[in-house]
Formats: C-alpha cells, sequence, structure tokens
C-alpha cells in the first residue's frame, strides 16, 4: 500500500513534482522550465513528462495507479474550487484547463486535490514550518503577487469559493494606486515586488546607482537582498527573537501571482530584488519603498488580526527576504494599528520554510486532508 502522496506545485516559471512521506519529507524533487507561449497541449506534456521522470527515479514504473496515496497541487489562480479547472493568470495556454480531472485519469482510485498555490504555502508553514502548533495563523506570501490563507481552529478555512485568506486584495490605502484585480489601494497593489519598483521609479529611483557611486551605507545588521532573515535582527511583534527560518527563498520570476524560486528575479533592472539590494547599499528612494511596503502588510497585518484573532502570521516569498528593511516598517504600523489587548499578542515571523514549501503544503491537502481539505 503507498504511503507517499505525489505532491505537483504549477507556476509561471517552473514546474515542481515531488514524492512526500507522510512526515513532510520531500522524497524526491524535480524542476523544469514553464515552457514560455506554451499551449494547453505543451504545458500538459510537460508536466506528465516530469511527473513520469520523478515516479520512474524512485522505482516506479509509470504513471497510472497503485504507485502514491494520492496528488496534491498547487497552482496559481483563478481556479474554480474544488474542481481544480485552473486559468493561471501568468499561464495564458491554459484557461479553464481541467488540471484535477486530467490528473484524476491518470491516476485512479486515489484522491486529487488542487488549491491555490499561496494557499499551499500557508499550510505548509502550518502543517512543518513557523505556523507549526498555532490554532489561527494567517500564512501570507509577497514577491510578485501578494496572496495568502487562513487557519483558524486548526483548519484551513476556504471560503465559498477557496478564496479565503486572500490578503493580498484588502485595501490599505482607498486612494492608493490601481490593482489589477480591477480596485484600488489592495495591499497587492501597493506591496507586490514589481509595482513597488514602478513607484520608487516614479519617485526618481535610478537602480543600481548608489553602488555605482560608491555610497554603501548598509550596516552588519541589514541582510543582502536573499539571504535568510529569520536568523538575523528580525524579531516577531511582541517579541524579542524570531522562529528559525530562511523565508521561502523561493523567488519569483513570473509575471502573476506568488511562485517563489531560488534567487528572487524579474525580467527588467527596475525589480523588487534591485530595489531591495539599494535599499540595504542607503538609497534614500528604495528606503522609501520599502518602508511603504512595510507599513501597507502592516497595516493590512492588523486588519486581519482584528477581524481573526490570530495567533501567528508567517511572510514569505522573495520580497520578504529583504529581511529588516520589510519589517521593521511592519511592525511600526501593526503596533499602531493593532491596539487591542487580544490583537497584540499576534506574532509576525518569517516563514520557516524553503523552496519545497510548495510541494509540502500540496501534499498536506492528501497526508492531512482532517485539517486541510474539507470537499
Amino acid at each position: 500500500m503507498p504511503q507517499s502522496v505525489l505532491a505537483v506545485d504549477v507556476g509561471g516559471t517552473k514546474f515542481a513534482v515531488a514524492l512526500v512521506d507522510p512526515t513532510g519529507n520531500v522524497q524526491e524533487a524535480r524542476r523544469v522550465a514553464t515552457p514560455p507561449g506554451g499551449d494547453a497541449a505543451a504545458l500538459w506534456e510537460t508536466l506528465v513528462d516530469l511527473i513520469g521522470s520523478v515516479l520512474r527515479t524512485t522505482g516506479r514504473d509509470d504513471l497510472g495507479s497503485g504507485m502514491v496515496a494520492g496528488v496534491g497541487v498547487g497552482c496559481g489562480g483563478p481556479m474554480t474550487w474544488p474542481e481544480g479547472e485552473v486559468s493561471p493568470l501568468n499561464m495564458p495556454g491554459w484557461r479553464g484547463f481541467p488540471l484535477r480531472a486530467r490528473l484524476a485519469s491518470r491516476f485512479p482510485g486515489v484522491p486529487v486535490r488542487v488549491h491555490n498555490d499561496a494557499v499551499c504555502l500557508a499550510v505548509a508553514e502550518h502543517w512543518r514550518g513557523a505556523g507549526r502548533g498555532s490554532a489561527d495563523m494567517l500564512g501570507m506570501v509577497v514577491s510578485t503577487g501578494v496572496g495568502g490563507g487562513l487557519i483558524l481552529g486548526g483548519r484551513l478555512i476556504d471560503g465559498g469559493s477557496g478564496n479565503a485568506g486572500h490578503i493580498g486584495h484588502v485595501v490599505v490605502d482607498p486612494d492608493g494606486p490601481g490593482c489589477r484585480c480591477g480596485g484600488r489601494g489592495c495591499l497587492e497593489a501597493v506591496a507586490r515586488g514589481p509595482g513597488l519598483a514602478a513607484w520608487a521609479v516614479e519617485q526618481g529611483w535610478v537602480p543600481g546607482a548608489v553602488e555605482r557611486s560608491g555610497r554603501l551605507v548598509a550596516g552588519p545588521d541589514v541582510p543582502p537582498y536573499g539571504e535568510a532573515t529569520a536568523d538575523r535582527d528580525v524579531p516577531p511583534y511582541g517579541e524579542a527573537t524570531a522562529e528559525p527560518g530562511t523565508g521561502y527563498g523561493t523567488g519569483p520570476g513570473q509575471v502573476e501571482g506568488p511562485d517563489a524560486g531560488p534567487g528572487y528575479a524579474e525580467e527588467t533592472a527596475a525589480s523588487g530584488r534591485r530595489l531591495a539590494l539599494d535599499a540595504a547599499a542607503g538609497d534614500e528612494i528604495a528606503l522609501a519603498a520599502m518602508d511603504r511596503a512595510g507599513r501597507a502588510l502592516g497595516v493590512a497585518i492588523a486588519s486581519a488580526v482584528n477581524l481573526c484573532d490570530l495567533d501567528v502570521v508567517t511572510v514569505g516569498g522573495g520580497l520578504s527576504q529583504a529581511g529588516p528593511l520589510l519589517f521593521e516598517p511592519l511592525r511600526a504600523a501593526l503596533r499602531e494599528h493593532a491596539r487591542m489587548g487580544f490583537a497584540r499578542r499576534v506574532k509576525v515571523v518569517p516563514a520557516a520554510l524553503g523552496q519545497d514549501a510548495g510541494l509540502v503544503g500540496a501534499a498536506a491537502l492528501v497526508l492531512a486532508a482532517d485539517r486541510y481539505w474539507s470537499r
């Protein structure tokens, strides 16, 4: 009787597939670049080939039933949930693609479950990461998009359409920038990496100028962008030190969504990554941009805490790796807006899992279904 679950993480820059054991350990993981501009067939064939390579590497002959206990998938949205028809914004080849049904036909007789990729990241942190042991938690990812997942009473809260916890569209500034959702002043519009870089350019930021001038003023307590932050001076709100962790470390290169991958990178020189590097080097406009993002995050988290009475908020994704440059203004805004006694107890910590977080969370949809799957 197979015990491992096949975990799949579908992103705009990469597909990742792994076998995950019942304790959440990734036994075998492989990744491949998402075919740029691929149509529905090309994308599906790439995923099937990757799944087959993982199964064969671990001694399974080929796709089919009887080899895994189930299949869990994290994918960018929008999607119909729990049906698992996906239309990732950064993958135009899949529009209403029946991902769950296609996988179920390949793996008959076992559960096949598909959820939003940001939800899977939050589930991973609650199950095996920085939120472990918390009954009431929000897991956030901040990179080219801002997303999240909500745990209350020790269980994932899905909402009517599977989108509960989508903190990226909490309004933090009614007069703020337009958002891709059609609204104005959403957290994502303010804090996502590309939007933040665009704001800085409007203020006169010249990417890399401070480094070229030699005016490097960052101190030793400001880690270089992309390094681990949780073991540095980034205490959770209300405490002196954070839980050990590295952030999601899988930073994004895709156009939309919180698909994280090592070496957070964007196509343009005016990127979130470059912005954080310049802030660490002392660029005043870049520092102001990181303060803007951090404060917006703090305001949104305060609203979530007051609404949901949370114990823990984990923050991961590429932009979170900026460390104190982001977390210090975040904590300051949270102190200003979370004033009730119950709200002040919340701990905001960097995410603790690395690039396998999405796979671990996808596997939990099957391995820990009593907590993370409601349908």
